[in-house]
């Protein structure tokens, strides 16, 4: 049997977008430690965020993320949100500083995240 994604509700300024979390592990234990309400950084279009008590089981760990992505950095114990072009990408894709664990994807345009790069703070909640 199949586990169904689990949603998750993003929310920064005036921005809410829905998204799903994978069936890995990482994203289960991201899943558990929410809601997370946190300060909001910005790394070119990335946000990234602490989020602490998540194991990173490092399923996935990749350079490679697209616009839309929800990856969790370990080293750091951040979450990041990939919705443009990061000071690294050489194309039109988003480029992470480092190898990161793709736990999830907006549902929908993560692009209108672009609006709200003023935002102070972001809220993660199960959804």
């Amino acid at each position: 049997m199949t586990q169904l994604p689990k949603r998750i509700r993003i929310t920064v300024g005036g921005v809410r977008l829905e998204a799903e979390l994978k069936g890995t592990k990482t994203a289960a234990a991201v899943y558990a430690a929410l809601p997370v309400q946190a300060p909001i950084n910005a790394w070119g279009e990335e946000f990234y965020f602490k989020i602490s008590g998540v194991t990173d089981y490092r399923e996935t760990a990749t350079n490679k993320v697209q616009v839309g992505d929800i990856a969790y950095w370990g080293a750091g114990q951040v979450l990041a949100i990939f919705f443009g072009r990061t000071p690294m990408s050489m194309g039109s894709d988003p480029v992470p500083a480092d190898r990161v664990n793709v736990v999830g994807r907006i549902v929908g345009d993560a692009t209108q995240l672009r609006r709200v790069m003023e935002a102070a703070t972001i809220t993660v909640e199960q959804g």
